[in-house]
């Protein structure tokens, strides 16, 4: 592909449905299981500081945009960021309220963004935003593709990670785009950001989850772990699945617009888009 928008494709600025989050949404939601339940709430408690920071370096090239389509697209992206963080923070309260530290780690994690944005130059910032939108992209790809996915999990989380997963599809394309055609960030910066964020991200994933099971007093914990890396990083695992996509952003003439299909999510779109009820959207697509 040369890199643009496929012409189905579109980012839409849609708000953060309501997914019930007040609502008596078990403990262990995936299933009853807590490492797979926790490993996703660990990402979630993520979340709200990530996207402000992903905002933060693609608006360090706003200005120097000329293109129109690309000014939308930031615009899109920048507000799709924002429904994402707000949607996350609510289920976050949630975990708080059970006595995890969520309040301390976004505490942390700010003081971390900060750091790097104070330390790091502007073009390893988009790197390394351009690599987690990568990241996400390649995990929404597979969730949405995989119907076994979710098929045990709580119809509203499931219907939340969904349409985040949606969302990060519409507008995986925007932050390598300002990285590519409008910070001309060459590749050895690119690969930089990518081998960073994959140390951080399943480091500071694995530190919250750990906390999240202790929180919950998980017993046999060295069994409970054993399992749980073996569904992420078995020979089937979730993230095993994922290591061709991952590696693709390696390549030099790599553009995220030439993987990923797309079938999963005209269906979630077109459910949607009758009467805005993301449950029965994500429902579609992995039934229970």
């Amino acid at each position: 592909m040369d890199g643009s928008m496929p012409p189905m494709q579109q980012i839409v600025p849609r708000k953060g449905p309501d997914f019930g989050l007040d609502g008596d949404i078990p403990r262990h939601w995936f299933g009853g299981d807590a490492f797979k339940t926790r490993f996703f709430d660990a990402m979630s408690l993520l979340f709200p500081e990530g996207e402000k920071f992903f905002i933060q370096c693609v608006r360090d090239y706003r200005d120097r945009i000329t293109d129109p389509q690309m000014q939308a697209n930031v615009k899109d992206f920048i507000y799709q960021e924002g429904q994402h963080g707000m949607v996350h923070d609510a289920y976050n309260q949630r975990v708080a309220a059970q006595g995890v530290a969520v309040d301390q780690i976004e505490t942390r994690m700010k003081k971390i963004l900060a750091w790097q944005r104070k330390s790091f130059p502007t073009s390893l910032r988009i790197a390394q935003t351009a690599a987690a939108e990568h990241m996400t992209a390649i995990m929404a790809h597979s969730f949405m593709a995989n119907r076994e996915m979710f098929r045990e999990a709580d119809p509203r989380m499931r219907a939340l990670y969904v349409w985040h997963a949606v969302e990060e599809i519409e507008h995986k394309a925007v932050a390598f785009d300002v990285m590519q055609k409008v910070g001309k960030v060459g590749y050895f910066t690119r690969m930089a950001g990518m081998l960073y964020l994959s140390v951080v991200f399943p480091l500071h994933t694995f530190l919250i989850l750990s906390h999240m099971l202790k929180v919950d007093g998980v017993k046999n914990g060295f069994g409970t772990w054993m399992r749980g890396l073996a569904w992420l990083y078995g020979p089937r695992g979730v993230m095993t699945r994922l290591l061709p996509h991952y590696l693709a952003y390696f390549k030099p003439g790599f553009h995220p617009w030439d993987g990923g299909q797309m079938e999963t999510y005209a269906t979630w779109r077109r459910v949607f888009e009758v009467n805005g009820d993301a449950i029965a959207a994500a429902n579609a697509l992995h039934p229970a």
